[in-house]
């Protein structure tokens, strides 16, 4: 998986060693299946490499990437991420054994519930499986208003952005779900930098130990879809010609967005990609977090900022998308919906095509690629040679509270 990778990675060398997050836990009382993947994927699982630890995450992008283009996904892709959700609602990154019954040990998360909700929301017909997940989400909210990845973890801008996400795309309305008379529109706002400060109209992760707060650019393209009540599939908003960042001492929710949209187009000016934050490769891109803030600077109204690196990725993400597999042809499609491209012309390959090859052919035209010509040749999702979901294994098995995007979307921050 390739969402937000840098941000992931920076999460997990955060909270080693810091104060432990409460693990999510299932509220079934029957020992949880292992997670270690079965020698043979499921058939209606999308991409090759290791589902542990993001498999309803791509399933999730690779469906509601589909839904957005008129692409009805197979039934057993479908039946594959319903049948991920455990009897509390709640959603595990992955499941081996889905008719085993969660567990105390199943580390379901908000993440990836948020994900599985926002794509089966977008067909319709799955109230059941949407209401279930979003009770689950209501019950663990915090009570700042938001949602750490973790119930009971710190709530982050990820996290919260990706419930809002949830909210909206089932017909709620997000500044309605209160926990202590707070709304996660109160938890985003407050994790929005001051426009005088340094990194201002940028959203931070995590406040650091100290409740300081630092620009970054992961959570930045979350939460500008979060203040603004939009999902992953977000659409081009009202044309915006402010290209200031709005003082406030208290930004509502929409100025906090704008803000943060400010500040993504004047990050992404010179070079139209955002940067990886791994550690030795901080000159390089980072395709995923581009594509996400190409979403986010559409929906805010920046067309020509989300255009000019809409453009950047269709020169340069090629190699990219088909080392990551699924999720990342989900992000690119998702950008080429957000600013009105054709994501079947998209630097001359067919997005649609290359998607529907890494799982199960779709019901409707679109995507008919023969699945195991591409799979064959997919690589492992770890494109830039780092084993990042081990790193999230490892945070997950250590109840350490590692959080995910739109993942990116993994972690306990202190920046």
């Amino acid at each position: 998986m390739t969402v937000r990778r840098s941000a992931v990675v920076l999460a997990a060398t955060a909270v080693i060693g810091t104060a432990v997050a409460p693990a999510a836990l299932a509220d079934d009382s029957s020992p949880a299946a292992s997670t270690s993947p079965s020698t043979a994927l499921p058939s209606g699982l999308y991409g090759t490499s290791d589902p542990t630890y993001d498999g309803v995450w791509r399933q999730s992008l690779a469906l509601l990437a589909q839904y957005t283009v008129g692409v009805k996904p197979a039934d057993k892709a479908v039946d594959w991420l319903t049948g991920q959700q455990c009897a509390n609602g709640a959603f595990a990154p992955y499941r081996a054994d889905a008719t085993a019954k969660c567990g105390a040990k199943t580390m379901v998360d908000t993440n990836s519930t948020a994900a599985a909700v926002q794509a089966l929301a977008a067909p319709g017909g799955h109230d059941d499986a949407t209401g279930k997940a979003l009770t689950w989400l209501k019950s663990v909210q915090n009570k700042d208003g938001g949602w750490g990845y973790t119930a009971g973890g710190a709530s982050d801008a990820n996290s919260t952005s990706v419930v809002i996400g949830a909210l909206a795309a089932a017909g709620e309305k997000p500044g309605d779900v209160a926990k202590g008379g707070k709304s996660p529109y109160d938890a985003l706002v407050k994790l929005s930098i001051p426009c005088a400060e340094d990194g201002g109209g940028a959203f931070a992760y995590q406040p650091d130990k100290k409740g300081g707060l630092a620009a970054n650019e992961d959570a930045t393209a979350a939460a500008v879809l979060g203040g603004l009540g939009k999902g992953l599939a977000a659409t081009a908003g009202k044309a915006s010609a402010d290209a200031t960042c709005q003082k406030a001492d208290q930004p509502t929710p929409e100025q906090a967005a704008h803000n943060g949209a400010v500040h993504l187009a004047a990050t992404l000016k010179d070079t139209s990609y955002l940067k990886s934050a791994l550690a030795g490769a901080e000159d390089q891109p980072d395709y995923g977090n581009t594509a996400d803030a190409v979403v986010a600077l559409a929906a805010a109204g920046s067309a020509d900022a989300a255009k000019q690196s809409l453009a950047w990725l269709e020169k340069n993400s090629a190699d990219w998308a088909a080392k990551s597999g699924p999720a990342a042809y989900a992000q690119l499609i998702l950008a080429a919906h957000a600013t009105g491209a054709d994501p079947r012309d998209f630097g001359g390959a067919d997005l649609v095509k290359q998607l529907g090859a890494t799982g199960p052919a779709a019901q409707t035209a679109g995507s008919s690629a023969s699945p195991s010509a591409t799979k064959d040749e997919q690589k492992d999702d770890e494109g830039d040679g780092v084993s990042v979901w081990w790193i999230v294994g490892v945070g997950l098995v250590g109840g350490i509270g590692i959080g995910f995007l739109l993942s990116g979307r993994n972690k306990k921050q202190q920046l």
